[in-house]
């Protein structure tokens, strides 16, 4: 039987400020990566989130990303490979502190990060050293086929290859930018036949119509849209319905 994870940015509240259907989308997800205070969530919210996952037997995980709360961590900015390594193994280690018994499932950089070490050995590198000084059993989530999973391989820290359910693709299996038109899909029919055909071919057409073989372990759903709950539940619906096991990775 095939299987497949469904992980959600979470906990990306912060003060007064509410961000995420969080609580609604639990129920239907597998794995839950929660923002570390540097573009989203604070020392509040993440405890927060984490009491509310571990509730619904959800796989807790670090979301780290850039420092930049104003920017919400999509900005691209400056960083060299060894302030990336001591930003990522400081969100993941104040994350952490939160869990019930001081353990964490895996780790998925966040937003800008995420899309420039997808494309970045040595920054992919240097984030999979912070989180190897964290806990070595951690697992990387990483965009499939990037630098990220090449850099995991390489230093020996277990992964999961990532895709996600609401993106187009570039020719060479990056995230279309979301400063371009149709870069998210809207049409929730379209995104849930996508997973299906990921899960199940492992391919995928880019937006030039090529296509890209990929072989996923977890699905990147969110959980911030006004239909969100809907979409989520949708998508679980339709892999329990394909006979895809739906586990944390």
């Amino acid at each position: 039987m095939a299987k497949i994870d469904l992980n959600c940015d979470l906990g990306e509240s912060f003060g007064r400020y509410k961000l995420g259907l969080d609580e609604d989308v639990l129920p239907y997800i597998t794995s839950a990566n929660i923002a570390c205070g540097f573009h989203a969530g604070d020392p509040e919210v993440m405890a927060q989130t984490v009491t509310l996952a571990t509730k619904d037997h959800v796989a807790l995980g670090a979301h780290p990303g850039l420092h930049d709360l104003e920017g919400f961590g999509r900005r691209r900015m400056q960083i060299s490979a060894l302030a990336a390594k001591a930003d990522v193994q400081y969100q993941v280690g104040a994350l952490q502190a939160f869990t019930p018994d001081g353990k964490l499932h895996h780790v998925k950089p966040h937003g800008a990060l995420y899309n420039m070490a997808a494309a970045n050995h040595e920054l992919a590198r240097a984030i999979c050293e912070g989180i190897y000084a964290v806990d070595p059993t951690l697992i990387l989530v990483g965009l499939a086929n990037s630098e990220l999973i090449s850099a995991a391989q390489e230093i020996g820290l277990p992964y999961a290859q990532e895709v996600f359910a609401d993106r187009q693709y570039e020719p060479d299996g990056s995230l279309v930018s979301r400063t371009k038109p149709n870069a998210v899909i809207t049409d929730e029919d379209v995104a849930v036949k996508r997973v299906i055909q990921m899960v199940e071919e492992h391919q995928i057409k880019a937006v030039d119509g090529s296509i890209l073989t990929i072989n996923p372990d977890t699905v990147c759903v969110h959980g911030d849209g006004i239909k969100a709950v809907a979409f989520v539940k949708k998508i679980h619906s339709a892999l329990d319905q394909e006979g895809i096991e739906v586990k944390s990775m």
